[in-house]
C-alpha cells in the first residue's frame, strides 16, 4: 500500500494516485473524509478510479471516455492524487490535539508532493480540506498551478452554521451518532440538499438509496477515532487566513474558483464570498444549487468548473477575464458584510452590520457552549453508578 512518512514525526500518510499525464492535480478531502469521497472528481479528471500507483482495487474501471479529459486543450492527460488526512482513514491518527493545524497539515500536503516529486500542481479543497489548501497556497505559493476551494470557510466561529430548528436538530443528532446507522442518517442531513434526497431514482428516494451506501461505507472503514475527530476539529477552529496570507496568494498570480452549495447547512455562502473578494481579480465565484457535499450533489458541473480552471490556467488567461466578481470601484468602502457607499449615510449602514455580525459571533458562541456543556453533562450522568445501600435495620 502507497505511503508517505512525513519527516521528524513519524507520521504516515495513506494515498493514492489516479490516471497518467504532466498535469498534476492534488485533492486534499475535509473532516472525517478519506480519499475516496473524491470519486466522482477522481473519475471526471483522472478518466478512471484505477489507482495508478500499483496498490490497486481490482473492481475499478475506467469511464467512458477517460483517456480523452482535459487539461490544457491539447489533449495531455491529467495525474490525480488524494490522501487521507491525518487523524483519518488509514492514515496516522496522533493522540493530541496540537498536532493537527490547517499549517501542520498543509505541511503533510507538501510532503506528499515532494514524495511523488510534484514540483508544481493544482490543488483542490473541500471544508476543512479547502483551509488546508489556503494554507498551503500561503506557504508555497510558487508550487500552485491554481487553486480550488469548495465549501469553505475562514475557520473559528465561521464553522459554526446558522441558527435555525434544522442545523440544531443535525448538531445534536450527530453528537448522540454512535452507530453506523445513525451517523449515516444524519450525514445525509449534513451533506446534501433537502430536494436532491427527496428525488426519485427508479422506486426508491435517493435518500434511501444513499443510506444503505453510507451505512455500508462506515461500517467498512469504521467511524472515525476520537482522537482523529477532536483533532480536526481543533484545525478548523484554529484555522484563520491572515491578511499577509491572502496577499500571498494573490502576488502569485495564479487563478482561483471558490464552488459552493446554496444549500450548505455547514459552510456558510457568504464566507465563501467573502474569501473570493478578497482575492479579486483571481477568483471566480462558483455558486450551485447543492448542500455541502455539493461534489457529489452537482458532480457534472463541479467537474465542468475545475477542468475549466486547469484549463484557463494553462493557457494563462488573464486574472480581468477569469473572474465573474463586481469590479471593485473607487468611493466604496468594504464592510464585513457587502460593499458600502461612502456617502452621507454609508457609516451607519457600516456600523449596523458590523453590530449584526458582532451579534451573530455572540449567538453561535453561546450555542457552542450549550452544545459543549449538554454533550459533557450526557457523559457524565452515564458514567455514575448506582450507590449499593445496605438494608435498613429496622
Amino acid at each position: 500500500m502507497p505511503f508517505c512518512e512525513v519527516r521528524n514525526n513519524g507520521i504516515k500518510l495513506f494515498y493514492r494516485t489516479y490516471g497518467r499525464g504532466p498535469v498534476k492535480v492534488l485533492l486534499i478531502i475535509g473532516l472525517a473524509g478519506t480519499h475516496e469521497s473524491w470519486g466522482p472528481q477522481i473519475r471526471g479528471l483522472a478518466g478512471t478510479d484505477a489507482p495508478s500507483d500499483g496498490g490497486g482495487d481490482s473492481g475499478a474501471a475506467a469511464v467512458d471516455g477517460g483517456d480523452d479529459n482535459e487539461s490544457g486543450g491539447d489533449g495531455s492527460g491529467i495525474e490525480v492524487c488524494a490522501f487521507d488526512n491525518r487523524g483519518m482513514g488509514r492514515s496516522s491518527v496522533p493522540t493530541k490535539k496540537s498536532s493537527y493545524t490547517t499549517r501542520i497539515m498543509a505541511k503533510d500536503a507538501i510532503a506528499i508532493m515532494d514524495h511523488l516529486g510534484w514540483k508544481e500542481a493544482h490543488v483542490f479543497g473541500h471544508s476543512m480540506g479547502a483551509m488546508i489548501a489556503c494554507k498551503l497556497a500561503a506557504m508555497v505559493p510558487s508550487r500552485i498551478l491554481s487553486l480550488a476551494v469548495l465549501n469553505v470557510t475562514g475557520g473559528g466561529f465561521e464553522c459554526f452554521p446558522k441558527l435555525d430548528r434544522k442545523t440544531v436538530s443535525i448538531a445534536f443528532r450527530f453528537l448522540r451518532a454512535k452507530t453506523p446507522e445513525q451517523r449515516a442518517a444524519v450525514d445525509l442531513d449534513t451533506h446534501y440538499s433537502k430536494e436532491y434526497l427527496e428525488e426519485y431514482v427508479g422506486s426508491n428516494t435517493r435518500r434511501a438509496i444513499l443510506y444503505q451506501e453510507y451505512v455500508k461505507a462506515i461500517s467498512a472503514n469504521g467511524m472515525q477515532s476520537p482522537n482523529g475527530f477532536e483533532g480536526q476539529v481543533n484545525a478548523c477552529w484554529r484555522h484563520k487566513v491572515t491578511p499577509t496570507e491572502i496577499e500571498m496568494i494573490r502576488s502569485t498570480g495564479f487563478l482561483v474558483s471558490v464552488i459552493h452549495g446554496r444549500h450548505d447547512v455547514i459552510a456558510q455562502m457568504y464566507y465563501a464570498r467573502r474569501l473570493a473578494e478578497k482575492l479579486y481579480p483571481f477568483a471566480r465565484m462558483v455558486d450551485l444549487h447543492g448542500g455541502h457535499l455539493v461534489s457529489h450533489e452537482k458532480t457534472e458541473e463541479v467537474n465542468q468548473a475545475l477542468l475549466e480552471l486547469i484549463k484557463a490556467s494553462e493557457m494563462k488567461v488573464s486574472p480581468e477575464d477569469w473572474t465573474n466578481l463586481p469590479t471593485k470601484r473607487p468611493g466604496w468602502i468594504s464592510t464585513k458584510f457587502t460593499l458600502v457607499k461612502n456617502t452621507g449615510g454609508g457609516s451607519s449602514v457600516s456600523l449596523t452590520y458590523s453590530i449584526l455580525e458582532r451579534l451573530h459571533i455572540i449567538l453561535l458562541y453561546f450555542f457552542s457552549v450549550f452544545v459543549l456543556v449538554f454533550e459533557y453533562g450526557r457523559k457524565a450522568i452515564r458514567s455514575l453508578k448506582p450507590v449499593k445501600v445496605g438494608a435498613s435495620p429496622t
